[in-house]
C-alpha cells in the first residue's frame, strides 16, 4: 500500500513540473525573459553529430530537477548545428544561430553553455560537457542568479 501511495505521488509530481521548451529565436527570448524576469540559457549543440551535447542533453536539461528549476527561472534558447541533411535548418534559421555563435560562441564550442541577464549579457558560461550532474549544474545557475 506504502509503496502504491508512493508510486502515485511520484506520478502526480511528474506530471505537475512546469513545462519546459527550448525556444529559436533570441529576440522572442529576451522579451520574455524580461517579461517573465528570468534569465536566459543559451546552448549551443550539434544535435545529430555531437556526442557531448547529447549527453548534455540527456543527463543535465532532460532531468527532472533541471527542468522544474528551468520551467520557474530561466528561458531556454538552443542555438542547433545539425550535419545531416534530414536535420537541416531553414535558411532564416541557419542565419539566426550563425549571427547567436558569431556574438556568443565566436570560436565554435561544442557543446557551449552560457546563462544570460533578459538582456543578454553574459553572466556564466560552461564550455563542454557538464560532468558534475543536474543539480551542481542548477546550484552553478543559483549562485550566481540569487546574488543579483
Amino acid at each position: 500500500m506504502i509503496k502504491l501511495l508512493l508510486f502515485t505521488a511520484l506520478l502526480c509530481c511528474t506530471f505537475f513540473l512546469p513545462p519546459i521548451s527550448w525556444l529559436n529565436n533570441m529576440d522572442a527570448a529576451k522579451q520574455q525573459a524580461q517579461q517573465e524576469h528570468k534569465y536566459i540559457l543559451l546552448n549551443f549543440s550539434g544535435s545529430d553529430w555531437c556526442i557531448p551535447c547529447m549527453k548534455l542533453e540527456n543527463d543535465i536539461f532532460k532531468n527532472e530537477m533541471f527542468m522544474q528549476y528551468a520551467g520557474n527561472h530561466l528561458v531556454l534558447v538552443n542555438a542547433d548545428f545539425p550535419m545531416k541533411n534530414k536535420d537541416k535548418l531553414s535558411k532564416e534559421q541557419q542565419k539566426m544561430n550563425d549571427a547567436l555563435a558569431a556574438i556568443y560562441n565566436p570560436d565554435g564550442n561544442f557543446p557551449f553553455t552560457l546563462l544570460l541577464d533578459s538582456n543578454g549579457h553574459k553572466i556564466k558560461i560552461w564550455s563542454g560537457y557538464y560532468k558534475d550532474g543536474a543539480e551542481n549544474f542548477v546550484n552553478e545557475i543559483k549562485a550566481v542568479t540569487e546574488n543579483k
